[in-house]
């Protein structure tokens, strides 16, 4: 039986993808860390194309949304943004792209039948990405 953050990460990719993103990897990992979904944001055009956006997928049951430091810490933001520093060095075809971090929380029921809502918080962190 799927966990509760797989259900919600597959979730997420469905409603990314009708989006008109393109998920290129799902819980991709590395030493340093994982990323829930890499995906191409066709919906964004730049002079490289579209948007290469790594997201973090946070399920919260029932729960009110508060501040993303209680969402994402900033320890996990700084792992997410080495283990894509790690994705960019092995795929050397996206590092000309403009980069993204979002968050997407999806608030549900227990079983995910029915999503009460999904907030997509863009650019949400890596101000500091270098």
């Amino acid at each position: 039986m799927d966990s509760l953050g797989s259900k919600g990460e597959n979730r997420i990719s469905e409603w990314l993808t009708e989006k008109g993103y393109l998920i290129l990897e799902k819980n991709w990992r590395t030493r340093t860390g994982e990323v829930d979904i890499i995906a191409l944001d066709k919906t964004e055009q730049t002079s490289s194309g579209g948007v290469l956006v790594f997201v973090e997928v946070k399920t919260l049951l029932k729960t009110e949304l508060s501040d993303l430091d209680l969402i994402i810490s900033k320890k996990k933001q700084d792992r997410i943004i080495k283990t894509a520093k790690h994705f960019l060095a092995n795929n050397r075809k996206y590092n000309k792209m403009y980069i993204r971090f979002d968050v997407v929380v999806l608030r549900s029921n227990p079983f995910l039948e029915q999503p009460l809502e999904i907030l997509h918080l863009k650019d949400a962190f890596g101000d500091c990405y270098d």
